[in-house]
């Protein structure tokens, strides 16, 4: 059964941040909210938790995950970035933006794409997804609350307990969230290439 955690979205509770991440580093997957929809979100190394991912989603091995990340200095431990790919990317963030990047040798293999050894990466402007972040000191590896079968992800945090109280470990539940997954900009190439118009505003890359 998932843990239920109840957080203000303006001044989270720090007591139940350490809790949260407490079951994120004991190995726990968790769904969580962002400044686009809710997302499900676990520790880079957990590889059973990327893998209950790719269950609760049905996802093949082709798709991109991200890695959540609270700041450019994170971001840039996880992906290679050119000095116009950086003037890109730092204008559009922290916003509603996946952008995806080669990969360096920080990246576990099983996160990449099996082609073009990318990732994706994000910064979101999300006071509660921030403070999980600074506590934990790391990435959330993550994907997009979308379940199969539905077209749009779920809102409500109890909702998406009781959906999911025996697929997930936990659920944090800052109030209603939106229903819109990021803007996916794929900028390993030569070009900007929109992958997933979104919540971001996908004009500034094409």
């Amino acid at each position: 059964m998932a843990r239920y955690f109840d957080v203000h979205p303006d001044n989270p509770q720090r007591r139940v941040i350490g809790q949260v991440v407490d079951l994120v580093r004991g190995g726990g997957l968790i769904a969580y909210p962002t400044d686009s929809c809710f997302a499900l979100g676990c520790a880079i190394g957990n590889a059973e938790g990327l893998a209950r991912i790719r269950t609760i989603r049905r996802l093949d091995d082709r798709h991109h995950f991200t890695l959540v990340c609270a700041d450019f200095a994170q971001l840039g431990q996880f992906v290679q970035i050119s000095n116009a790919v950086f003037r890109a990317v730092k204008a559009a963030t922290p916003g509603q933006y996946t952008f995806i990047l080669p990969a360096t040798k920080e990246v576990p293999r099983r996160l990449l794409h099996p082609k073009k050894k990318t990732v994706g990466v994000r910064i979101p402007d999300h006071r509660v997804v921030q403070a999980l972040l600074a506590e934990l000191g790391e990435p959330l590896l993550s994907s997009t609350l979308l379940l199969p079968d539905e077209e749009a992800p779920p809102t409500i945090g109890w909702e998406i307990k009781e959906a999911l109280d025996h697929a997930v470990d936990g659920v944090v539940d800052s109030g209603e969230c939106g229903t819109e997954p990021t803007t996916v900009v794929d900028l390993s190439g030569p070009e900007p290439e929109i992958v997933r118009k979104g919540a971001g505003d996908p004009s500034r890359f094409e």
